[in-house]
């Protein structure tokens, strides 16, 4: 990983060991701006404060590269001849993100001596583990948005103090305390604009979470597909550190690619029957808007290791979760998971290489072990 990797994404991470996700609304989705363009209007607004003005309704944000953004301003005060304060209600648009509403503030103080100062306050997060963009001690306040606010604030000397309300609590439902962020949220933005359900932002929090497993000496990942299955992937792995399990979503191709340039001896996944149906049959990603859980292909994969009667009943069954039913009243289950294990295994191979060992573990829908390989 390079010292571009982001801190972490502040995404909501759904639990995606099943599509619970909603079918795409019948509208262009809105798109939303950063926590660091939530700090940067902030601090443009406390700037026009300490001028003498008045609390401005919106300022205009210079995006990184090019473009600008007319963001609102929530509130401000001048504190003193030389300090004030600002806030900005976070609006993420249509992207599931935790950070939605919350309010993210700045304080100015001007000083003498020239430069700017950028510093964290009350709910803004700090690194506390090597690997990631930041070192350990630094504030989760990533590259990009501390470029943001010195090209907005070039004509200002003093420093500047993000804080963002609730940011602990906030955080709490983020990879941050996995990640080793404690006590806040990070600022976060390269772009300055988020895209909704971007594909970009879960990419950039497997790629930290591989480059943190990496950085604490793990020569082993265990990739997942949600809480549950990283739960029952943990149980049975006591003695492995909770960084060295990542959660991938859907991510299957991109996820085992990251792994083995990432340098890891051993891939393992952890997964439950349904989607292991989906990368049995190839996809790169196992969102249901990128394919379905055919249980006709797995009526063909068992082609031979079945009665016909089973195998009629699979190709007549609309979801994964059903077929495994018919499956089990078959006696069927393990065999039928481990012909699914050795698939998966088979597809996995295609993106992480020749280089790392896979393994592989299949649950049922109770937790259950299917298949081990």
């Amino acid at each position: 990983m390079d010292k571009n990797t982001p801190i972490t994404a502040t995404a909501a991470w759904l639990d995606a060991d099943e599509d619970h996700s909603p079918p795409p609304p019948d509208r262009p989705l809105r798109p939303g701006f950063t926590t660091g363009t939530a700090a940067t209007a902030a601090a443009l607004a406390a700037l026009r404060l300490l001028a003498g003005e008045e609390r401005p309704e919106t300022v205009r944000v210079k995006l990184p590269g090019c473009g600008h953004l007319d963001v609102p301003v929530a509130g401000g005060r001048r504190l003193g001849p030389d300090e004030a304060e600002a806030t900005v209600v976070k609006d993420a648009g249509d992207d599931p993100d935790v950070t939605n509403g919350a309010i993210i503030g700045v304080r100015l103080r001007r000083l003498p001596g020239g430069g700017l100062t950028i510093t964290g306050g009350r709910g803004v997060g700090r690194v506390t583990k090597p690997g990631l963009a930041l070192p350990p001690g630094e504030w989760a306040i990533n590259p990009g948005p501390r470029a943001m606010l010195k090209d907005n604030l070039a004509s200002f000397s003093g420093s500047v103090e993000i804080f963002v309300e609730k940011g602990e609590e906030l955080a709490a439902r983020t990879l941050n305390p996995r990640l080793g962020i404690v006590g806040g949220l990070s600022i976060l933005g390269t772009t300055g604009i988020v895209k909704p359900c971007s594909h970009e932002a879960y990419l950039a929090t497997i790629d930290t979470a591989l480059s943190l497993a990496r950085a604490l000496g793990f020569r082993e990942v265990v990739l997942t597909t949600g809480r549950q299955s990283e739960k029952l992937a943990r149980c049975g792995r006591p003695s492995l550190g909770e960084e060295a399990f990542v959660q991938i979503a859907d991510f299957f191709g991109d996820s085992l690619k990251k792994a083995a340039e990432a340098g890891f001896e051993k891939i393992s996944l952890a997964v439950f029957f349904g989607k292991a149906v989906k990368q049995a049959a190839g996809l790169a990603n196992t969102h249901a808007q990128c394919g379905d859980q055919d249980p006709a292909l797995l009526a063909g994969w068992l082609a031979g290791a079945a009665p016909p009667e089973v195998l009629a009943g699979l190709t007549g069954v609309l979801t994964a979760r059903a077929a495994l039913e018919i499956l089990k009243e078959a006696g069927l289950a393990r065999p039928a998971a481990e012909v699914l294990a050795a698939r998966v295994l088979e597809k996995a191979r295609l993106w992480a290489g020749p280089g790392p060992r896979l393994e592989l573990t299949i649950f049922d829908y109770d937790g259950d072990l299917l298949a081990s390989t």
